[in-house]
């Protein structure tokens, strides 16, 4: 299967909230405005396999709803992640920022160049999302950023 990674549009927002419910993943924030920070992996009859998104706040970004069908190949998540550096720098971010607590996926993030940060050193920004007051909630949360 050839694997197409393409940015969403106003017109995916009815699968891409449909794909992120059955991975039950919330869809708050996701808007015909917030859309276009979402990228797709599709199939080659256009069925969504996985979705990575962020949300920017002024020159930052958060790395927010990864989620891959079963049996999607590493590299597919490997070129969500390169796919998604390459937005953030189009769209003019500084920094990328994703929160896990899921040690066992720690050294993935850092091999993709990601280091830990502290909760201290997150945009003061950050505050006002809903998802990160709820990661901050999460036990064993981390956060790291990546500079771009």
């Amino acid at each position: 299967m050839q694997a197409l990674i393409r940015c969403a549009n106003q017109e995916d927002l009815g699968k891409l909230r449909e794909f992120l419910t059955l991975a039950s993943l919330g869809t708050d924030g996701l808007t015909e405005e917030t859309v276009e920070y979402f990228l797709l992996l599709e199939d080659e009859d256009s069925n969504v396999k996985g979705t990575l998104g962020m949300e920017a706040i002024k020159e930052f970004g958060l790395l927010r709803s990864l989620a891959v069908t079963t049996g999607q190949a590493d590299k597919d998540i490997l070129l969500l992640f390169n796919q998604m550096l390459q937005l953030a720098k189009d769209k003019g971010l500084s920094d990328l920022f994703l929160a896990t607590n899921k040690g066992a996926a720690i050294g993935f993030f850092e091999l993709l160049g990601f280091k830990i940060v502290d909760r201290d050193d997150l945009p003061v920004e950050f505050y006002k999302l809903e998802h990160i007051r709820h990661v901050l909630n999460v036990d064993n949360s981390l956060f790291l950023k990546f500079s771009l």
